[in-house]
């Protein structure tokens, strides 16, 4: 496999590197070589070659959301109204055809992962499936279809509020107890292995939040989920929440999760977006990755999190696209920049490497399945190629593509050492946009 220019360390620092060649034995890079000539039966990959990105954080079914929600007023809480009622349209079959179109849509754009935090288990009303499994097998099927490499959260969701029941629309969410919901993850681990090379899909745990868990299943999840698992959590995301946390506690939730031992490096608290000091530095001696999610954070009015000092403060900066409003590792990329520029009145903030590593190995933490965080020998190939030459890049420095690339100058994406999109179009599903036209024609 060859290509004209390949990012990568040397000297300590980011490289670009002309005429690399990979060569790629059982979907891993086994040698690296520059300024390579061509040979017969390379795959040729036209333009500079990043790691693949990751997305660390992904509710497939917002896509439908996507240009419906815009005409009105209102706040994150009027917006959840709009999801629920698109949740309670899903069925396995009609999730797996959306879930295969937006999965192909996040391969042409350039990631090769990602993390669905998923929480539609039931039926409406909250009666299991015959298949109990049902709606999870669908999302693996559809992320094998798409060729993206899938950590299916299981998510934990047992109450409407602190001290509320789960409303009617929050009843296929549920399990009748923290107990039911350990039980049918372990349950679901093991069909996912039995059925799904690991390589591709593996299974990790969510709670929803504190809002949705309460105290005493939180100690019983620290208590008995499996160490191995990852864990990830939606913290902070709103000043309602943790008003409500330090009522019923007396504590912040990131206080709250660290009374019951749940900070570790193996969390992903995703959005951590209104935080006291004493958080972040919670998170940060903790060594937890916060998945900031900047084009939904600013969609949904959440606000500005503290990236920069989550970072400075020990923790691992992770990117995902959340609800979908756009899908775009390089947009996520500045966004998260600008954000931090408009809060502090500062340019600079994140390098253009560190937010790569954000995109990449950054989100690592947060998967079940391996992902390209660097090309480098004995890495999976997962690579993404961008074309220096557009209308967008011309003229910039490849280092500094996070400020300039977007997703539609991803000429090329590799997955395991195979080409699954190119110009936009997935190599075995077509083009991303007729398999979503046909998919969102099912929802209302």
């Amino acid at each position: 496999m060859g290509g004209a220019g390949g990012t990568g360390e040397a000297d300590g620092g980011p490289a670009v590197r002309a005429s690399v060649r990979l060569d790629v034995r059982d979907g891993r890079i086994e040698r690296i070589t520059s300024g390579a000539e061509p040979q017969p039966g390379d795959h040729i990959l036209k333009g500079v070659v990043f790691p693949a990105a990751a997305n660390a954080h992904s509710h497939a079914f917002h896509r439908i959301l996507r240009g419906r929600t815009h005409d009105g007023r209102g706040d994150f809480w009027v917006w959840r109204e709009q999801m629920y009622r698109s949740a309670a349209e899903l069925t396995p079959e009609t999730y797996e055809k959306l879930a295969s179109a937006v999965f192909a849509e996040m391969v042409v754009a350039g990631f090769s992962s990602v993390a669905e935090f998923h929480y539609v288990h039931h039926q409406p009303g909250g009666a299991p499936y015959a298949e109990p499994h049902a709606m999870e097998l669908a999302l693996a099927r559809a992320a094998m279809a798409a060729g993206i490499r899938l950590t299916l959260l299981d998510t934990l969701y047992l109450a409407g509020g602190i001290g509320t029941p789960l409303s009617p629309e929050q009843q296929r969410f549920g399990d009748a107890s923290v107990q039911a919901w350990l039980e049918r993850l372990l349950s679901l681990r093991n069909e996912i292995a039995q059925s799904f090379p690991p390589e591709m899909v593996g299974v990790g745990a969510a709670l929803h939040s504190v809002r949705g868990v309460p105290d005493t299943d939180l100690a019983a999840v620290a208590e008995q989920l499996p160490a191995d698992m990852p864990l990830h959590i939606h913290l902070s995301e709103q000043p309602a929440e943790n008003e409500a946390c330090l009522e019923a506690y007396g504590v912040t939730p990131a206080g709250l999760l660290e009374r019951h031992g749940l900070l570790s490096g193996r969390l992903s608290a995703v959005h951590a977006t209104h935080l006291t000091p004493g958080d972040v530095a919670l998170l940060g001696n903790a060594g937890a990755t916060v998945v900031m999610c900047p084009s939904t954070e600013a969609d949904l009015a959440d606000g500005i999190g503290p990236a920069r000092a989550l970072s400075d403060a020990g923790a691992t900066i992770a990117l995902g696209t959340d609800q979908h409003a756009v899908i775009d590792p390089w947009i996520e990329m500045r966004t998260l920049e600008h954000g931090e520029r408009l809060g502090s009145g500062q340019r600079g903030r994140f390098s253009p490497q560190e937010l790569l590593r954000a995109a990449t190995d950054g989100a690592a933490r947060s998967m079940a399945t391996p992902i390209a965080g660097a090309l480098a020998v004995g890495a999976v190939c997962d690579l993404m190629a961008v074309d220096p030459d557009s209308a967008r890049t011309a003229g910039s420095k490849a280092e500094q593509f996070p400020f300039s690339a977007t997703a539609s100058d991803v000429t090329d994406v590799v997955i395991a050492g195979e080409r699954v999109a190119s110009n936009g179009t997935h190599v075995r599903l077509g083009q991303p946009g007729r398999l979503l036209t046909e998919a969102l024609k099912e929802f209302s």
